[in-house]
């Protein structure tokens, strides 16, 4: 699919967030330049396998604001969509804000708090803001859950939807994400599916590997405790805890598994990343990211 063929989205982001959402509409057919300040995203060097998944086949603008400040706005005049994850009221101060633009470009800040709002923060504070680790902690969170969901696959469904509507109306749109605010509204969910259900949890084996067992339908937890030999617990799907956990590691996850995983049970390993990209991985990038300022000259040109 391609449906974003022709559309021009300039990016003023960096790390995760911003990035990820950008790279959906890549993936969508955008073309995507990264308008970056001098001497570019520090993910290249942080984590550069981020930076070849984040970024590949997307172009590289070096902007020094203060030197060339008429650089920035003139590509972002040019965009249908920008992309900015500054503190609020940045943007603007260096000439790239949502009035700096046209009436027809969609112009979409993704901040941690939402408008107005310039505490500083990332992934864990949002979450913890948010409500969501409430149930867990002082668990740590397996995916930066408020930079992906709450803010990168927020902003990129907003994106869509005002493109949509610009179709319609030929009006560009204001949109503010507010990564807190998002992760809030996923954290309603996140009770009872945090272990408090004995048929809903991750259980170890005897070799030191975990099954995660998902048994919420009465018919899959009754098939399960049929299979364990248990069917006395087919009435305690919430409390059977400590059954299940000295069961489970009477034999290996591979035992298990050979047993359970091919019967409704609602049973599955929990695998290394190495395992599931095997199984489930997608093809490395096919483009490279792109060199700090690679297209600098041949924007300057083009503006």
């Amino acid at each position: 699919m391609d449906p974003l063929h022709g559309i021009l989205v300039v990016d003023l982001t960096r790390y995760l967030p911003g990035p990820f959402a950008s790279r959906e509409l890549l993936r969508l057919g955008a073309r995507v330049v990264r308008l970056e300040a001098p001497p570019g995203d520090p993910v290249r060097d942080i984590a550069p396998d981020w930076d070849a998944r984040l970024n590949g086949g997307k172009e590289s603008v070096l902007w020094d604001a203060r030197a060339d400040p008429a650089l920035g706005r003139a590509l972002c005049r040019r965009a249908d969509v920008v992309l900015e994850g500054f503190r609020p009221g940045v943007a603007a101060r260096l000439g790239v804000g949502p009035d700096d633009v046209p009436d027809t470009t969609v112009y979409c800040s993704l901040t941690g708090f939402g408008e107005g709002d310039a505490r500083a923060g990332h992934d864990l504070n949002y979450l913890g803001w948010a409500g969501a680790l409430e149930p867990t902690a002082p668990g740590m969170p397996p995916l930066p859950i408020a930079d992906l969901a709450g803010g990168a696959l927020s902003t990129v469904a907003r994106i869509l939807a005002a493109l949509l509507e610009r179709e319609r109306t030929g009006r560009g749109a204001r949109i503010v994400v507010s990564m807190t605010h998002e992760s809030h509204e996923l954290a309603r969910y996140s009770t009872p599916l945090t272990g408090e259900l004995a048929c809903y949890r991750i259980y170890e084996c005897a070799d030191g590997r975990y099954v995660t067992v998902a048994a919420l339908e009465p018919k899959f937890w009754v098939r399960l405790c049929e299979l364990l030999e248990r069917p006395d617990l087919a009435g305690r799907s919430h409390d059977a805890h400590e059954e299940l956990e000295a069961l489970f590691r009477t034999r290996t996850s591979d035992e298990w598994l050979g047993l359970l995983a091919r019967e409704d049970t609602m049973v599955g390993p929990v695998a290394s990343l190495a395992e599931a990209e095997a199984e489930f991985g997608s093809p490395p990038p096919s483009a490279r990211p792109p060199r700090p300022g690679e297209h600098t000259h041949a924007w300057r040109a083009v503006l």
